[in-house]
């Protein structure tokens, strides 16, 4: 019981001795608090806001096929996914714009742009991550940059997404198999077969296996 009594003796001195100390670490953790307030008030969600109104404007474009104007803006209201790729990177408004920015130089044929687009998507969504990560991996295939599309197919794969799994994972297992690769082929095409024995993937999965046996 002493031994407890000196402590709190001591430690009450030393507040008592530092006071100044620790009334200036405790405005300093109120001055950061506030500031994080107000940047995220006054700054992250009005450029989120932002993004979303500009992001509105340039889908209209996308829905209707004008992926020229949806990329670029049309000179009036609408800037255009990439601008809102580049200026509101920060946010994840930003990032969808990349994303609809690689579906627009996809469906273009521009490949090369559209990974470059696809590459900058990221969200937590198990739908729409894992299908960037597949059309990023199409991208890839069609640049002929084999190793990089089966990477982008593998991750799109680890999502465990019942339609996107299966299917990236047989796009993985015939890029494989274009690098003689027939193991890893082999591992992909068992996967489909194992874990998605219902997707239509599977249906004819017995095929592929026995040619990457």
């Amino acid at each position: 019981m002493q031994e407890v009594n000196e402590a709190l003796t001591g430690a009450g001195k030393w507040i008592e001795d530092n006071a100044n100390l620790i009334s200036w670490i405790v405005c300093g953790i109120a001055v950061v608090v506030c500031a994080i307030i107000a940047i995220n008030t006054y700054v992250i969600k009005p450029h989120a806001q932002e993004a979303s109104n500009e992001n509105a404007k340039a889908v209209v474009y996308f829905m209707n096929g004008d992926y020229d104007k949806a990329l670029a803006g049309d000179d009036a209201e609408c800037i255009g996914f990439e601008a809102i790729a580049d200026e509101y990177g920060f946010y994840q408004e930003g990032k969808l714009a990349a994303l609809y920015a690689g579906i627009c130089y996809f469906e273009k044929g521009d490949y090369e742009q559209a990974a470059k687009f696809l590459k900058k998507f990221d969200a937590d969504d198990l739908n729409i991550d894992p299908a960037a990560h597949q059309l990023l991996g199409d991208a890839y295939v069609e640049l002929g940059e084999y190793g990089k599309a089966t990477k982008a197919f593998e991750s799109a794969a680890k999502s465990g997404n019942d339609i996107i799994a299966p299917m990236s994972l047989k796009k993985a297992g015939i890029v494989y198999l274009k690098e003689g690769k027939k193991g890893q082929a082999l591992k992909a095409f068992k996967a489909i077969k194992e874990n998605y024995p219902s997707s239509s993937e599977a249906q004819d999965i017995d095929k592929y296996i026995a040619i990457a046996e």
